[in-house]
């Protein structure tokens, strides 16, 4: 079985085509770390993509702000303003379907969660080595996916030692080894690599990657200008920050 791992897709349908376009011939199932709407233009027709082609999906703290379970007031301006435009630009049936998502999943030897799994409702961010290696005693499973810091990487830990890879890790799991696996983001990478991010975790190989897919983000970028979003939103995707 193999799997296509997504997160923080933001409403960036082009980066979104472009990964599922990439994944198709590799993957079996998808699988999404939550976050699919927030800062982009297309948040209804990623929901729908979304709905439809993963098999399982948790919540991201902007599926958190725009059905009203979290106070906006933790987000920057920005963010913000991103929030409260796709609120009103999403259906009822697309604001149900992120409200019943929830927080975390298991598939197989997996966790899935956007931000930790040591405290999911609380959104933070595993930006460190540290900050890796203090969370991986809060599963039980042999692997956990992450998101929400929009940058790839990995941590694991076994009696022969801890480890910590940045950017886009092809890890082989090894027996007895657990792992921490960032995937990075599909919309709006922060890794000053404009590049959509995503893994592949092969189940019956022991492998996952994080792959990196060119899209279209001049055409991203001008639908956020033309919806009336912060223009940074859309300059900041050129860069990949």
């Amino acid at each position: 079985m193999r799997y296509a791992v997504l997160s923080d897709i933001h409403a960036n349908l082009e980066a979104l085509r472009a990964v599922l376009a990439d994944a198709a011939d590799r993957v079996d199932a998808v699988l999404c770390l939550g976050d699919t709407v927030g800062y982009g233009a297309d948040p209804g027709p990623c929901v729908e993509l979304v709905g439809e082609r993963a098999t399982a999906s948790v919540a991201g703290n902007h599926e958190w702000a725009v059905t009203g379970r979290m106070d906006l007031q933790w987000f920057n301006v920005y963010a913000r303003q991103a929030a409260e435009w796709t609120h009103d630009h999403l259906d009822g049936e697309c604001r149900a379907y992120l409200d019943a998502l929830p927080l975390v999943a298991e598939v197989g030897d997996a966790v899935l969660v956007h931000a930790s799994p040591a405290r999911p409702e609380e959104w933070d961010y595993i930006l460190s080595a540290e900050d890796g290696f203090a969370v991986l005693a809060h599963f039980a499973t042999r692997l956990c996916f992450v998101g929400h810091s929009h940058v790839p990487g990995a941590w694991s830990i076994a009696s022969s030692g801890r480890a910590h890879e940045r950017g886009a890790v092809r890890l082989h799991l090894e027996r007895g080894r657990r792992y921490l696996v960032n995937v990075g983001s599909v919309g709006q990478p922060r890794d000053r690599d404009a590049r959509a991010s995503y893994a592949i975790w092969d189940v019956d190989e022991r492998l996952v990657e994080i792959r990196r897919v060119a899209y279209d983000v001049e055409t991203a970028r001008r639908k956020i200008m033309a919806a009336g979003l912060p223009s940074m939103l859309g300059d900041r995707l050129r860069a990949g920050r």
